[in-house]
């Protein structure tokens, strides 16, 4: 039998390494970015074409390259970090596997300008699918210049999983918004298709590198943190309560000037924001840990983004801690007031008084679309006595009574199925949440917010199938600054929003200007209203299954819905139930929540109990 065990060839090996390092056009613009960094870069400009998938381009003014080390460079395992085992023990650098530029070549045609400043002439080299074609003497300026076209054009399979342009493109800037955030020192440029995208000059300090990556907007709501251990530095910022987003996007780690991800460490992040967030809310922070390369091992995957260190719990102690502390030093966190302008009264007990308790007035913040919970509280299950029933006015029952007897029959209609016909009745609102009103079955109880998503889920879907201009123009068109990350996402649906009738003027580099909005939505202010459905569409594209015109319904839906706390006047709650059973769904949200419940009339009775 023949021997079966063979050698891979160097090109192919090269390429199998590729599939781990470079996965995207953004891997390569990381890659070159970091390398400039190690070159002693004061200046990087990385261009791309067709969001880098016809060409990237990284020019830096570092220390450059010998003819020989520049022709080494794109072997294998070729690097300048790394003499002995224990040198992965002590890494400052930012790469230092010399596997970045032979996997990068071996997946596109690569051109190499590079020149030291005491020599006279550079280097240039052409590189395509790991082969080098041609090495000659060029005039060229200081430092280096990468330019990497075609990416995976020797691998169709690789280049037909990449996504749409946009999306490509705002993954280029996520990892162009990790480095830069680590170095403001250092002046970065970012253009695309000839456009200037980002032109961040050199700066003092983190706060303003910032501020100049993600909009002025954000610099008042930072609150700076900064502990000293001997285990570990943390140092940065971390983001007001109010100033929580629904999605990801502006949380980062970073090590030593290394981004990472560290799912512990944001649980100690966000535990420390505990009953400070709105609901579903994610904080902003930008925190920087700086601790012995000894302590730490960041050569466990071939991105380097994972980061283990030697003893996560003591870090994780410190972080929560420093993040609490933060809160609280700039009165974030709830507290006693001892010095406000009215005393604590404490009344003196004297000989033969009589004392009584207190009465207590408990309100467990009934919610009906959460039977769980309601079996639990009732129960008194989870730990500890039952939870005391609401105190109900004396004239509930009476008030019912009113309501059921103005209610009309239950209708059934074949297109909604059983569900009762709100004309003619009276309505309540509860908590300035729910809408209550009698039906023949009991009481029937909306949440008032998930009941005009999902009437705008359906008119919105409408628009967009008619193709509807139905635009309210502003009086005073809002100017919204963005990052760039977020001005792209509504480059990419511009048309599908003005069908929707909101009219967006795109202005400068990453300001757009609010000229029109949909009639009739819940927003009163416009900048609230596009930060929320940018939110909102982030988290439709989750969800690749759904038709992009349902996402993008969907997310303005949820953007543009009245919030919970709007106290809403008789014909106003009227006229929101009326639509919603003239919905083709009105039951659940385009997410699958319940909008309403009806209460049978003997739990009706036992609450009262």
């Amino acid at each position: 039998m023949a021997d079966i065990i063979r050698l891979l060839p160097d090109s192919v090996a090269n390429q199998i390494a590729a599939g781990e390092v470079i996965q995207r056009p953004a891997s390569v613009v990381k890659e070159l970015m970091e390398n400039a960094l190690d070159a002693g870069a004061t200046a990087i400009t990385v261009e791309v074409v067709q969001a880098g998938k016809t060409l990237i381009r990284v020019t830096d003014d570092g220390c450059g390259m010998s003819e020989t080390d520049a022709r080494l460079a794109f072997e294998r395992h070729a690097t300048s970090k790394i003499r002995k085992a224990d040198d992965l023990f002590a890494i400052r650098t930012m790469g230092f596997r010399g596997e970045a530029l032979a996997s990068i070549a071996a997946v596109a045609q690569v051109e190499l300008k590079t020149k030291r400043r005491e020599d006279e002439l550079g280097t240039r080299i052409l590189i395509a699918a790991s082969r080098v074609e041609s090495q000659e003497p060029v005039v060229c300026p200081d430092g280096s210049t990468f330019t990497v076209k075609n990416l995976f054009f020797n691998i169709p399979a690789r280049r037909k999983f990449l996504k749409t342009n946009t999306t490509e493109l705002k993954h280029i800037v996520t990892e162009f918004q990790r480095i830069v955030l680590t170095h403001p020192r250092i002046t970065f440029r970012l253009k695309h298709n000839e456009t200037e995208i980002y032109h961040l000059p050199a700066v003092a300090n983190l706060r303003q590198r910032i501020t100049a990556v993600f909009g002025k907007n954000i610099n008042p709501h930072l609150i700076p943190i900064e502990t000293d251990t001997s285990l570990v530095k943390i140092r940065g910022f971390i983001g007001k309560p109010e100033f929580a987003r629904k999605t990801f996007g502006e949380q980062f780690f970073f090590t030593n000037g290394r981004f990472m991800k560290h799912s512990y460490f944001h649980k100690a992040v966000t535990e420390a924001y505990q009953n400070l967030l709105p609901p579903e809310s994610v904080p902003s922070y930008f925190i920087y840990f700086d601790t012995d390369p000894e302590r730490i091992d960041i050569n466990i995957h071939p991105t380097k983004t994972e980061i283990k260190f030697e003893d996560e719990r003591a870090v994780w102690q410190i972080l929560h801690a420093s993040v609490k502390e933060a809160l609280g030093k700039y009165n974030i966190v709830p507290s006693l007031d001892f010095e406000g302008g009215q005393p604590i009264e404490i009344p003196v007990a004297r000989p033969g008084m009589e004392v009584k308790p207190p009465e207590v007035r408990i309100d467990p913040d009934f919610n009906p679309f959460e039977q769980e919970e309601r079996s639990r509280r009732r129960e008194g299950v989870g730990g500890g006595a039952p939870v005391s029933r609401t105190v109900v006015p004396d004239n509930w029952e009476r008030l019912y009574e009113g309501l059921r007897s103005s209610a009309k029959e239950v209708t059934e209609t074949p297109e909604h199925g059983k569900v009762p016909a709100a004309t003619g009745t009276a309505f309540l609102q509860f908590k300035q949440r729910y809408i209550l009103f009698a039906v023949k079955s009991g009481l029937m109880i909306v949440d008032q917010r998930r009941a005009h998503v999902r009437i705008l889920y359906e008119e919105y879907l409408r628009m967009l199938e008619r193709g509807q201009h139905p635009a309210q123009q502003q009086l005073f068109p809002r100017r919204v600054e963005l990052d760039a990350a977020d001005r792209l996402v509504l480059e990419e649906i511009a048309g599908e929003l003005q069908q929707l009738g909101v009219t967006l003027k795109m202005e400068g580099d990453r300001s757009v200007e609010v000229v029109g909005l949909p009639a009739g939505i819940g927003q009163d202010d416009p900048e609230e209203l596009l930060r929320s459905f940018i939110d909102q569409y982030k988290i439709s594209e989750n969800d690749p299954s759904a038709p992009a015109r349902e996402r993008l319904a969907r997310a303005l839906a949820a953007a543009a819905a009245i919030p919970y706390g709007r106290a809403l006047g008789g014909e106003e709650m009227r006229d929101l139930t009326d639509r919603l059973f003239a919905c083709r769904e009105p039951a659940y949200t385009p997410t699958g929540k319940p909008v309403f419940s009806i209460l049978p009339q003997t739990d009706i009775e036992k609450l009262f109990e």
